[in-house]
């Protein structure tokens, strides 16, 4: 049996992790793992005061490919994964994922690698703001 995908998206709007813990619940479940990567003030010994995330006009696609890929996986019963774009402050969620799974190991597999596939295939582009005033591009999330 495949795993679903439970909820996938890009958006502006703020993240909820618990919507997306929601999202991956099932009966078989013996597992559920949830994430939430989340702005923080600092990066590379600099002081961040925001984040501004760009979007490619493929990036809602390439998260459901992720998606989809995780759970497809033997023992994964569900996923859920969304990114957020546009301007975010220290302790705004810029990822919210979740993974079920019968077995424990499965479920936190399945969220790391989502979360780690979204960041290294997603095409969004980060400037980060920092205390002095500067700012720097990098490429994707």
């Amino acid at each position: 049996m495949t795993g679903r995908v439970g909820l996938t998206r890009v958006t502006g709007d703020p993240l909820d992790p618990a919507e997306h813990y929601a999202a991956v619940q099932d009966p078989a479940a013996g597992a559920t793992v949830s994430f939430a990567g989340v702005v923080r003030d600092h990066d590379h010994g600099r002081d961040v005061t925001e984040l501004d995330y760009s979007e490619h006009p493929t990036a809602a696609a390439v998260v459901a490919e992720v998606a989809a890929e995780i759970a497809a996986r033997p023992g994964v019963i569900a996923v859920a994964v969304s990114h957020r774009v546009g301007r975010l402050r220290v302790g705004d969620i810029a990822l919210a994922a979740a993974a079920s799974a019968a077995h424990r190991r499965e479920a936190f597999t399945a969220c790391m690698d989502l979360v780690d596939e979204v960041k290294r295939r997603l095409p969004v582009w980060k400037r980060q703001v920092f205390t002095d005033g500067t700012d720097e591009w990098v490429g994707s999330a």
